[in-house]
């Protein structure tokens, strides 16, 4: 059961740094597909993934990894409290600073619209067409306001006044995409929170090993 306790304790650690690896590695790709030619199919992804806060997750990644190399001599001592505890610690760090990323991207999803407006205006006409054309839209509220690109969804104003603005289902996009990103962030938290508890696990298991061991001694000094 004691051996079973510390294989969890390593089981867990294990999906904590894989879970810093999936961090670093969302981010690095992002950053990486954005500095590319935006293209109809991912314009909208690329625009919302550039408001999620990437160096934050870099950073965040950093950490878990240092976290990981603090478990080591934790893992490979069997007696040692010390660095435990320490990297007990670590973890609650990281998992307040996912759980700070997570809520950040939540947050922006509570206005979502009023967000999108400032990133439309921000682009420019070659990628407003873009999002037009990816999203079946004309304009972003309305085809005049504010007016729209014209391109192949949006050729003529009579056509483009009969089309949606782009507002809802840019905001139906964002919502349902960030979602799906803090959600996964939560879940990382869920992991950090799993390895604090098989952290304390096996501090108390290490401690009753300890007392167990003084009273042995004791015992045998006496017999002695």
């Amino acid at each position: 059961m004691k051996d079973g306790i510390l294989w969890s304790y390593i089981v867990v650690n294990f999906l904590f740094v894989a879970s810093g690896g999936l961090l670093i590695a969302f981010a690095l790709t992002t950053k990486s597909e954005n500095a590319q030619q935006q293209t109809v199919k991912t314009v909208a992804r690329d625009l919302l993934l550039m408001r999620c806060p990437l160096n934050g997750a870099i950073g965040n990644a950093v950490v878990v990894f240092v976290t990981f190399l603090i478990s080591l001599p934790a893992m490979m001592m069997p007696t040692t409290r010390g660095w435990l505890k320490l990297h007990g610690f670590m973890t609650v760090v990281c998992a307040l600073f996912t759980l700070v990323l997570g809520l950040e991207i939540w947050f922006d999803t509570l206005k979502t619209r009023a967000n999108l407006s400032v990133t439309w205006n921000l682009q420019t006409s070659a990628t407003q067409s873009l999002l037009q054309q990816e999203l079946g839209c004309c304009g972003y509220q309305n085809s005049t306001s504010p007016p729209f690109v014209v391109d192949s969804t949006c050729p003529t104003a009579a056509v483009a006044a009969t089309i949606v603005g782009c507002v809802t289902p840019f905001s139906k996009l964002a919502n349902n995409f960030l979602d799906e990103i803090f959600t996964g962030a939560f879940g990382i938290v869920g992991i950090d929170v799993a390895l604090v508890l098989m952290t304390t696990m096996l501090l108390k298991d290490r401690k009753e090993k300890a007392r167990y061991r003084v009273i042995d001694e004791k015992n045998g000094a006496r017999s002695f």
